[in-house]
């Protein structure tokens, strides 16, 4: 096999607890050519001499991730969030697909690492959940090999002459740079984007309730941004289904009030939805071969369940406003 020349690029604020723990996992890695490079606000002296620390005061991660241009010359670009760590062959399984020219970069599931702390579990048993990410838990969770059109920058390998073609990530938005860069590779150069369940990395959570929803929030904003703009991968209907659930609730709540026939099919209609979700994640929790107490899976279960149902209101909610906002610009934190 090819082994072609890789940088690992880690955007950061400040050296971390999990940023430490995805650097100890980086250097450990099974590949035999590549170099890890972290871009945080300030140098700090932790792994210096095994990573370069490149400091870029306080910037957004896109820019920062755009950095790699300039202070690399590696062929392909690993990019990975802080909060992530990968499997010892995550290199090795992704770079087998740059064999085929047509194929610009390469994406792989972010999973919930085990023993997480339950809050942080329940966020990722939401996300890794198909009433939460629909056809798009593949992102969490492995599935089967695919060709994608959109994939998030935590665990995504491209090549850097693709990269610099397409101008980077575009610095104006964030979250939403990925879904930019994405759409520049396949619909502006014609190019494969690949997702490889074998191409792992750990990914941490964002705690329930708040700093999950918050996350989601940005991700609804910036999704329906793109939709108002007319962006090819950000049209599909499942991106539109929590807009539409949230208008029906609020809508059949009036409705309900004056028309007695409507408020019987409104009930039922919330009745099968709160059952439907219950029933499935507790199907899930507990088809999940990890020990845990019965309590501590019927917590999960409740907290799931109530995630699952925030997140609903929470991406229909913001996916609206996107699709009424005006320019959105990047954050830096």
């Amino acid at each position: 096999m090819n082994y072609p020349d890789i940088s690992i690029i880690i955007p950061v604020k400040k050296f971390n607890a999990r940023l430490e723990l995805s650097l100890k996992k980086c250097l450990e890695l099974d590949y035999p050519k590549y170099e890890v490079i972290v871009f945080p606000d300030e140098k700090f002296s932790e792994f210096e001499g095994k990573v370069k620390i490149i400091p870029t005061g306080s910037i957004g991660p896109a820019l920062k991730r755009d950095l790699a241009l300039k202070h690399s010359n590696a062929e392909l670009f690993a990019f990975l969030d802080d909060d992530a760590y990968p499997e010892k062959d995550w290199l090795k399984n992704a770079v087998k697909h740059f064999e085929n020219k047509e194929i610009a970069a390469v994406g792989g599931p972010g999973i919930t690492p085990e023993g997480s702390p339950i809050m942080e579990e329940a966020s990722g048993g939401v996300y890794a959940s198909v009433l939460a990410s629909g056809n798009y838990i593949y992102r969490y969770m492995p599935t089967h090999l695919q060709e994608v059109d959109d994939y998030p920058s935590c665990n995504f390998i491209v090549r850097r002459d693709i990269f610099e073609k397409v101008g980077g990530f575009n610095q104006d938005y964030w979250p939403g740079e990925d879904t930019k860069l994405c759409l520049d590779i396949t619909r502006g150069l014609g190019l494969k984007i690949i997702y490889d369940p074998e191409v792992v990395v750990q990914h941490h959570r964002r705690l329930l309730f708040m700093p999950h929803l918050k996350q989601v929030a940005n991700y609804a904003l910036h999704r329906g941004y793109f939709a108002a703009k007319g962006e090819a991968n950000s049209l599909k209907p499942a991106y539109f289904v929590p807009a539409l659930f949230v208008i029906y609730i609020l809508t059949g709540a009036v409705i309900s009030f004056y028309n007695r026939i409507f408020f019987l099919i409104y009930f039922n209609s919330l009745v099968f939805y709160y059952s439907l979700i219950f029933f499935h994640t507790a199907f899930t929790v507990f088809g999940q071969r990890r020990k845990r107490s019965l309590f501590l899976k019927l917590r999960l279960v409740l907290l799931i369940a109530k995630g699952i149902i925030l997140t609903h209101f929470c991406y229909g909610i913001f996916f609206i406003k996107g699709l009424t906002a005006g320019k959105l610009k990047e954050e830096t934190s």
